[in-house]
């Protein structure tokens, strides 16, 4: 009787976890927060839910402990509470993705065709013969970047072209490997004569492998790395 309550009282505290991200919209609120902390407000619109259920969901995800938050002013900043919640949302991702066919499928109905005919992998980086092209939000970008990329938005990109090197190959990356800015810079990029090219995954790959970042923002910095450092 003992180990059973024991097996009870431990599994219960496992399912919260479970309970806590059985849900599309929190999985999509883990990715976002992986990019950067964000208000509730920010939030609520990049999944175009009301503010009163993107609460709801953050205060699932806190009770859970898988986010943490921080006050900016009259604000409240979620962030992701430690590595191990990207690592976790990785593993579900890479999960989804080796056993459930649904995905790649999905994944290839939606496909912008041309932007994925050749891919750069993330061990090839850093390298100075590329120009690496970082084309999401500049808050994302700010809050952690690839070491040495250049920041241009993806709704910015067309009008910002003569920024961009035309000797050098261009390595576009976004929020991952679902996010469609990258795909939809790389086309657009090569039809104005660039040698462009998609960087396999994007910045959650690049950040769950541990690999070195930086900040342009102190104040986001920190928030996004209390909860992204590998080493704490």
């Amino acid at each position: 009787m003992t180990d059973r309550r024991f097996k009870d009282e431990i599994y219960g505290q496992f399912a919260r976890i479970g309970t806590a991200i059985a849900s599309e919209k929190r999985l999509e609120l883990i990715d976002l927060l992986a990019q950067s902390p964000r208000n509730v407000d920010t939030l609520a619109r990049l999944t175009e839910m009301t503010v009163a259920n993107t609460s709801q969901h953050l205060q699932a995800l806190k009770a859970a402990r898988l986010v943490e938050t921080d006050r900016e002013g009259t604000k409240v900043i979620y962030r992701l509470a430690g590595p191990e919640v990207l690592k976790l949302w990785m593993a579900i991702r890479g999960t989804g993705e080796a056993r459930l066919t649904e995905i790649p499928e999905i994944a290839r109905r939606h496909e912008i065709r041309g932007s994925r005919e050749e891919l750069i992998g993330r061990e090839a980086l850093p390298d100075t013969s590329y120009f690496v092209l970082d084309v999401r939000p500049r808050a994302e970008f700010a809050a952690g970047h690839l070491p040495g990329a250049a920041s241009i938005p993806a709704e910015s990109l067309e009008e910002e072209l003569s920024r961009l090197p035309r000797e050098k190959r261009i390595v576009v990356y976004c929020r991952g490997e679902y996010c469609h800015s990258a795909d939809e810079a790389v086309v657009l990029l090569r039809k104005e004569g660039f040698d462009a090219v998609r960087l396999e995954g994007g910045w959650p790959e690049w950040l769950s492998e541990g690999k070195p970042t930086e900040a342009d923002d102190p104040d986001m910095a920190l928030l996004s790395h209390r909860s992204h450092s590998l080493g704490r």
